[in-house]
């Protein structure tokens, strides 16, 4: 009989696959006890529902992530300056340190990420802002460091479409390796695209939007 740590290890390798590949709001616990080999009161009693499984999945990854990230950022801050790049550089070993954590831990992580978003699982937005709020905040600052022109409207979209930018890129990462080389005859690992990735990112959030265009307009012609 599997001991106790052995069958929460079951279930939640089960449901980090499902949910990474059908999503949050599609998989059942009872989906996920049939591929763990578990009873549904196994996951009541070490998760007690499904949103603390979610929550159990995912901070396994970010448990990892977030302090090596908040590392990175407390480094950069103590410049006097910094880009948007450095910003964004700051997430890159962290990230690609989840691989050696757990297999294709990049991927996995940026597609429950995606999931999170996707399925509007609001209660996985509180979870990681209320938890990491820290990391979050210094991530913010450096931000408005590297960019100190930009909204708060501004900030929040750009970063949104950021995220959505390197979600499909990493989530998709092991397909894109294998165009990469089809099509172009260029062997790429997961750093080589991470570096191509980072420059996209920060001209994104350097970008001035047509809003912001307009609303500069409008405020001359108010002088």
């Amino acid at each position: 009989m599997a001991g106790r740590g052995e069958t929460k290890a079951k279930i939640l390798d089960a449901a980090e696959q499902l949910f990474a590949e059908h999503g949050f709001k599609e998989t059942s616990l009872r989906t996920i006890t049939g591929k763990a080999g578990v009873n549904l009161a196994s996951v009541n009693y070490h998760f007690g529902d499904k949103k603390s499984l979610v929550r159990a999945v995912l901070s396994r990854y970010l448990e990892a992530f977030m302090p090596a990230l908040g590392e990175q950022l407390q480094a950069l801050l103590s410049e006097p300056h910094c880009t948007m790049e450095q910003v964004f550089a700051c997430a890159k070993q962290p990230v690609l340190a989840l691989d050696k954590y757990r297999p294709h831990g990049a991927a996995t992580f940026m597609q429950l990420i995606g999931r999170g978003y996707s399925d509007v699982q609001g209660h996985l937005r509180w979870f990681i802002t209320t938890r990491y709020e820290h990391v979050l905040s210094l991530f913010n600052q450096a931000v408005r460091k590297a960019n100190p022109d930009l909204t708060s409207e501004a900030v929040f979209w750009h970063l949104h479409f950021t995220l959505g930018a390197a979600i499909f890129t990493m989530a998709s990462s092991e397909a894109l390796r294998d165009i990469a080389e089809n099509d172009f005859g260029r062997t790429l690992d997961s750093e080589a695209i991470v570096d191509r990735l980072i420059p996209y990112l920060a001209a994104g959030m350097n970008a001035k939007s047509r809003q912001a265009s307009q609303d500069n307009i409008v405020a001359f012609a108010a002088e």
